[in-house]
């Protein structure tokens, strides 16, 4: 098949050839505007969406505070023969005070067995709502850079579609082009001169 190619040849389309035509040129610069495009919009909203991430989880940190809450009832014990492990956690009420002092209640994990009265560490936010306990610093980066990555792929397919359907479009249209030529000069070579 590389005989019918001929060699590879780096940046064939913009050197001087007189069988060039003007969609070879156009077909040139769609590929390359569609590759510049798609690593422009993967680089910049892959950057964009890791940054806004980062940002959020770093708000999070900043606000959501750690609270101690008191179970309110006792929990229940585990059951003696269940195939649980041993870091088993059962949903028990509890009840927390915030700065401002008012009181709140709410559904968490405990220790199995816990008694009424036993202190539990919870992440609240703002307003003194239970919320999750807040991603750590090399977590939030791993979200963001996950994310980021995602994004970026999902922003770059667009224009390198978008580039392959114009490159299609532009094939197609060469190709009719050369079925007009071919319909028009064919039968001539028939003929004996």
């Amino acid at each position: 098949m590389k005989a019918f190619r001929g060699p590879k040849t780096w940046l064939w389309r913009w050197r001087r050839n007189p069988l060039k035509r003007r969609a070879d040129v156009l077909e040139a610069w769609v590929v390359l505007g569609a590759w510049l495009l798609t690593v422009a919009a993967g680089v910049l909203a892959g950057l964009a969406a890791a940054g806004s991430v980062e940002d959020g989880l770093a708000q999070e940190r900043a606000a959501w505070r750690p609270a101690v809450a008191r179970v309110v009832a006792p929990a229940p014990a585990s059951r003696p023969h269940s195939n649980v492990s041993a870091g088993e956690r059962v949903w028990a009420k509890v009840r927390w005070t915030v700065a401002d002092g008012t009181a709140h209640t709410g559904q968490v994990r405990v220790e199995p067995g816990s008694k009424a009265g036993t202190p539990v560490t919870v992440w609240t936010d703002p307003q003194g709502r239970l919320v999750t306990r807040p991603t750590s610093v090399s977590e939030a980066t791993f979200r963001g850079a996950l994310i980021g990555t995602l994004v970026g792929v999902s922003a770059a397919a667009v224009p390198f579609v978008g580039g392959l359907a114009l490159r299609g479009r532009l094939e197609r249209r060469r190709m009719d082009a050369w079925d007009t030529e071919w319909s028009r000069l064919g039968p001539q070579w028939g003929r004996m001169v």
